[in-house]
């Protein structure tokens, strides 16, 4: 039987509070935020007050404030709140499957050409290259408006969204890490390439790697707006905070909060990201420490 170490528990402890300690007001809210966007997708079907396909034609474009609709209703008298709330749900889902997929394809290939060098590494870097030059959002819109749009489809190509930066940066990270003592001393003790990766060099840039997630994650979330505000992301009778506000802006003039409310969502959510990106940034580079 193992003990932890009472030290090294408190030497933990006291790194975690120091990590958050001082947090500046502007992080503080965006944890706060972030952590109520998250609540908000976890329990999206216990928070919604309706349904989001259920209408009611006789309160069409209900201002907020109006009996049973804190948020109003929308064209069709579809509750603002409810959508608004199933949307995070949506929007987060994609955006976080994307960057989970970015970054895993990113950091793979990144290590492959740290490993092989040569002719591998080459290609890897060429790869990165072409899809730093290539316009995604076009290319974006020619796939789903050839194959069509899906949820499985629109995360898989979102995913290939920011990959190079990960590739990049794990490559770089890695062919650091070879070149000093500890990765040499495991491979010298009979460790696979492979446990040297996964179990010794990955932890050690796993938090760089983290706040590239961070500053990627705002970027997926625009992006998926942007295809859903033009008719190519989620189709109805799905909603996400994009689809929403593509069909809120007919009402711009007469009913604004239909479009507003998700564009704030969406405003505050990779602004949030982005300041505790920022913030994890500063408090992990071992650089400015």
């Amino acid at each position: 039987m193992t003990f932890a170490n009472p030290l090294n528990t408190a030497a933990s402890g006291a790194r975690r509070r120091q990590l958050f300690a001082r947090v500046p007001p502007a992080v503080a809210f965006g944890l706060f935020w972030l952590a109520l966007m998250v609540i908000c997708a976890a329990f999206a079907d216990l928070l919604r007050p309706y349904d989001i396909t259920r209408m009611d034609l006789g309160a069409r474009l209900a201002p907020p404030g109006t009996s049973g609709h804190w948020l109003g209703t929308d064209e069709l008298g579809r509750d603002v709140l409810s959508r608004l709330i199933q949307s995070v749900r949506v929007s987060l889902v994609i955006a976080f499957g994307a960057t989970i997929l970015s970054a895993v394809f990113g950091t793979t290939l990144g290590f492959l050409a740290a490993q092989f060098r040569g002719v591998v590494e080459h290609f890897v870097v060429m790869l990165a290259d072409f899809q730093a030059a290539l316009p995604f959002l076009i290319m974006s819109l020619a796939v789903l408006a050839f194959f069509g749009s899906s949820m499985v489809l629109l995360v898989c190509l979102m995913g290939f969204y920011g990959w190079e930066r990960y590739a990049r940066i794990a490559r770089g990270l890695a062919i650091s890490a070879g070149a000093q003592g500890y990765a040499a001393a495991v491979v010298q003790l009979g460790a696979t390439p492979r446990r040297v990766y996964l179990h010794h060099i990955l932890p050690n840039v796993a938090s760089t790697l983290i706040v590239s997630m961070t500053l990627t994650f705002p970027e997926i979330i625009l992006m998926e707006s942007g295809l859903s505000f033009l008719g190519l992301g989620v189709q109805p009778p799905e909603s996400s905070l994009g689809n929403m506000v593509g069909f809120g802006r007919e009402y711009l003039t007469t009913a604004p909060w239909v479009m507003l409310a998700p564009a704030a969502a969406i405003m505050l959510t990779t602004l949030s990201i982005s300041l505790v990106g920022d913030w994890l940034r500063d408090k992990l580079d071992p650089t400015i420490r």
